[in-house]
Parts: structure tokens; sequence; C-alpha cells
């Protein structure tokens, strides 16, 4: 039991840290966004960056080589489907929302609405069993949880609607935060398939840990961000066909870090979702995107403004639903023990 509770206080850690990373993101591409007077090419270039820095990575580590060639087999074998390699969709409509709406919304409540769409897919992703952890069971904790998510971004998006930032725009990171959830169990899938096993003690098994762990993270990330920039560069000429050049390139070099944000928060998700499935994935990042977010818009105020009281209380309502959502609920006695092996432990 206790390595097991290990397990998951790890992945919940990783969670958080991924949920930091996504408003960082946020913040950067919203702003690059807004220079460059393109959202959709600021996308492609927080994509771009990202792979030239994952080729990198995959160039110089040896274990991240021999995960892409795991994946190439597990697709001729049949066990890795060719749709499960475009999870990278998903992260491509997150950045282009980010560079789009998150400067007009501001990053709290851009990241509210993502937070929701998260939680909510990742209720259903779990239950038709997309990620590697199988089909996780729907317990009212859970569907309690995803309630309360969306009902906290109808109080933070309440005020929006005598502000210059319409609601509709809400349903942009709403459709994002699930189709991220889709994208963690698929990349998640190739994560499993990429990583190796070994058995081994003291240093030797921890060098094939961390081993398998650049194994796994490497190639789904890798693989994401390739998906992902294809569908944003496509997007990129119909914008400019339609809109016209964009402006001049920025020289903040601050601006141009959505990429390698998108590579740490991509890369650790691919792992965590294997350790405790894609709900408790998403409510693990609620608390590092709601307490980044605050911090961000507080510290460093968007278009937007600062966030309002009710923003706020809809952070505080998103913390209590992951509470609620992570809650322990007792398995029924017929079938017990097959449910409590496709639970994330």
């Amino acid at each position: 039991m206790a390595p097991q509770r290990s397990r998951t206080l790890i992945g919940l850690a990783g969670a958080f840290v991924t949920g930091a990373f996504i408003v960082g993101q946020a913040r950067v591409n919203a702003e690059l966004g807004a220079e460059l007077g393109d959202g959709i090419l600021a996308a492609v270039i927080s994509f771009g960056l990202g792979l030239v820095l994952l080729l990198i990575l995959v160039a110089l580590l040896r274990p991240g080589r021999r995960g892409l060639r795991r994946v190439g087999s597990a697709r001729r074998r049949g066990t890795l489907r060719s749709w499960q390699l475009l999870g990278g969709l998903g992260g491509a409509l997150l950045v282009a929302g980010q560079g789009v709406t998150a400067h007009v919304l501001g990053t709290a409540l851009f990241t509210i609405a993502v937070v929701a769409g998260q939680s909510s897919g990742g209720l259903v992703v779990d239950r038709v069993g997309l990620g590697p952890a199988g089909p996780q069971a729907t317990t009212p904790p859970r569907v309690v949880g995803a309630l309360l998510m969306l009902g906290a971004v109808v109080l933070s998006v309440a005020p929006s609607i005598s502000s210059d930032a319409p609601v509709a725009l809400a349903l942009v990171p709403l459709a994002a935060g699930l189709a991220i959830a889709t994208q963690q169990a698929l990349n998640g899938r190739v994560a499993a398939a990429a990583g190796g096993g070994g058995t081994g003690t003291g240093d030797e098994a921890g060098d094939r840990e961390r081993d398998s762990f650049v194994a796994s993270v490497l190639p789904a990330a890798t693989i994401n961000f390739v998906v992902g920039l294809v569908a944003l560069v496509l997007a990129a000429v119909v914008a400019v066909l339609v809109l016209g050049p964009p402006n001049p390139l920025p020289g903040a070099w601050y601006l141009y870090l959505g990429g390698p944000f998108g590579a740490i928060f991509i890369g650790l998700g691919a792992w965590v979702v294997g350790q405790v499935g894609v709900l408790l994935l998403s409510l693990g990042a609620v608390a590092g995107q709601v307490v980044g977010a605050l911090v961000l818009d507080l510290v460093l105020p968007s278009g937007a403004g600062t966030p309002g009281v009710t923003t706020v209380l809809g952070a505080l309502l998103t913390l209590v639903a992951a509470a609620v959502a992570a809650a322990p609920w007792p398995l029924r006695r017929r079938g017990d023990r097959e449910r409590t092996a496709d639970l994330p432990s």
C-alpha cells in the first residue's frame, strides 16, 4: 500500500508542475500573439521551438532514440494504432487558444475554463479507457468534482458578460481543455509503448528507471509536437492568407519560452498519466494552474486586468472540486478485484 501511495503522490506532484508550466506557456504565448498580431503564428513559433529542443534531446540521449524505435515496433505490430499518435492535435488547439484568447480573457479566467474542459473530459476519457491505465471507474466523487469544475467556470466568467471580454471566448479554452484530456490519454499510450521495463537493484535499478523515464517521455513529447506543428502550420497559412502578414518578430527573449514550457509539461504529463490516470492528472494540474494563474494575474496583470472576486472564488471552487473528485470511494463487492486492477494506484 505504501508504494502505491508514494506513486500516487509523486504522480500528483508531477501533475502540479505540468499545471504551472501550462500557465506560464499561456501567458508567454498570449503576449507573443499580441505582439505579432497573429495568435496562430505565435503558436507555430511555440511548437517549433519546443520541437527543436526535443529533437536535440533525442539526438543526445540514447534512451530517447531507443524509445522512438519501440514506438515504430509497436506500430508495426499493431499494438499502437495510427490515430493514437494524434494527441498533438489537442496541444495545437490549446496553444492556438492561448495565443488568440488568453490575452483578452486574462490568464486566470483562461486557465479555469481549460481546467473545466480537462476535468470533464478526463472523466469521460478515463471511463472509456483511452489512457494506458485502461478504463477507470466513474465514481460519484468524480462526477461531482467534474460538475463543480463546470460551476467554477460559470462563476468565473459571469463578470465577462458586462466587460470587454466576450463570454463566448471562454468556449475556446473549454474546448481546448476537452482536447487536452484526450491528448493526455493518447500521449500516455505512446509513452507506454516507448518506455522499457527493467529489473535490478541499487544504482542499476535507478539507472534503468531513469532510462525508462527518458525513453517514454521524449518520444511521446516529440511525436506530439510533430503532429501539433503540422496542424498549426496549416492553420497559420490560412490565417495569413485571410488576415494578411503578421507584425515583425519581437525582440524580448522571454516571449519565446512557450516552446520549452510546452515540451516540459507535455513530456511530464505523458509519464504522469501512466501513474495516476487522465482525470487525476487533470486534477493534480488544477492546483498548479490555479495557483500559477492567480499569481501571474496579481503580480503581472494582463490586458484584462487583475482577477476579480468571482474569479478568485471560481479558482477556490476548482480546488474544492479537485478534493472532492480525488476522494476515495468504496468499490462494490462484485468485481472488486478486477476494477481495482484498473484504477490508478
